[in-house]
């Protein structure tokens, strides 16, 4: 049996409990009480129960009307305010001697108006299709990519640089060295290059997106070739041209 004098303490747990979620008759069993033991506690003890959830509020006296509401929303969508957040919409309104609303209600009526994220500028566009290349004769688009080829000693690789062409599946160049540096790379491209006799020609060099296809003294000596440099979508392999590596090591 409870103690008179925590009753009003066993209440306050109760209706405690009731509001987080609890149904009554668990939150009374918890207690060792009926509900209707909770119940004359209620009635008889004095203690009033919590009404404020069911209460009816009044209307804030200073609630934004729509009227108010759409001109937020006009002024959001102007040439001048479309990319700039509220954090600065209010200052630049402020002065110009104009004053609307503060911040906060800026942000609530743009999230109500699914606004906040995306507008003008800042929309989501339309997803663009990876860029590709066609080759129609040889010597417009070579690939290139770094295979690992196994030694003499269990553990103990090479690393074969090789580019193919495109169009006609020709191995254009070709080295091996004991690791992968840009460097490697680039005397390989200057060599297929003047090999070629295409100094000076358009072409495009794909590769997948390895650390020494963009190395930044690779991507300037590409440049200055006049080479246009083209990398696979990310986590997509450069599959022609491993393929082509394994078949030029098995021959």
């Amino acid at each position: 049996m409870i103690d008179p004098s925590n009753r009003v303490l066993a209440v306050e747990l109760i209706q405690e409990a009731n509001k987080n979620g609890a149904r009554l008759a668990k939150a009374c069993q918890e207690l060792s009480i009926s509900v209707r033991t909770y119940e004359r506690w209620v009635a008889d003890g004095g203690v009033k129960v919590d009404q404020r959830p069911l209460s009816q509020r009044p209307t804030p006296k200073n609630k934004l009307s729509q009227k108010e509401k759409d001109e937020i929303i006009t002024i959001v969508k102007k040439e001048e305010y479309v990319d700039l957040p509220p954090t600065q919409i209010v200052p630049k309104l402020a002065d110009q001697g104009t004053y609307i609303a503060s911040e906060s209600t800026f942000y609530r009526v743009l999230r109500e108006e699914k606004m906040q994220n995306h507008r003008g500028r800042s929309q989501r566009s339309e997803r663009r299709i990876p860029e590709s290349h066609l080759a129609t004769s040889p010597n417009q688009v070579w690939t290139w990519d770094i295979t690992w080829l196994g030694g003499p000693v269990k553990g103990l690789y090479y690393r074969l640089y090789l580019i193919l062409d495109l169009f006609s599946r020709k191995v254009v160049g070709w080295e091996v060295w004991e690791t992968e540096e840009a460097k490697y790379a680039e005397t390989l491209v200057k060599k297929s290059v003047l090999s070629e006799k295409i100094q000076g020609a358009p072409l495009v060099l794909h590769s997948d997106n390895g650390s020494p296809m963009k190395a930044t003294t690779f991507l300037g000596l590409l440049e200055k070739l006049g080479i246009q440099s083209s990398f696979s979508r990310p986590r997509v392999s450069n599959g022609v041209c491993q393929d082509s590596c394994r078949i030029f090591f098995i021959y």
